[in-house]
């Protein structure tokens, strides 16, 4: 079990989904505390976008032995979606919203398709 994880094809998905919890949370909580003044937000989202590169370079270097550069960055982008979805929107989506969403997932199924 531990081996699976720790596989260049996994622990990349993992290593992602860490760094892009921590991503979410630079770019969106801010708007959260809009009283804060933009420099001290601007200094803790630096701050928390560190810990993101500290996972997303490692993430990207170890899934390039099994993943396409194109692959891990499609990769990226739908556990963005789905991670921003789960944290950040908390509220209703709308069709219009879901309908994007899919067709997201549609050309991600694409880049995968061999």
């Amino acid at each position: 079990m531990l081996r699976a994880l720790l596989s260049p094809s996994i622990s990349p998905i993992l290593l992602l989904l860490a760094s892009n919890v921590f991503m979410t949370f630079a770019w969106y909580w801010h708007l959260r505390f809009k009283t804060l003044p933009l420099f001290t937000v601007i200094l803790a989202s630096w701050g928390l976008a560190f810990f993101e590169y500290c996972l997303a370079v490692p993430a990207n270097r170890i899934g390039s032995q099994a993943w396409s550069p194109a692959e891990l960055k499609t990769i990226q982008e739908v556990i963005s979606l789905a991670v921003f979805s789960a944290l950040y929107l908390r509220e209703s989506l709308s069709l219009n919203q879901l309908v994007g969403f899919g067709l997201i997932a549609l050309g991600a199924a694409f880049v995968f398709r061999r």
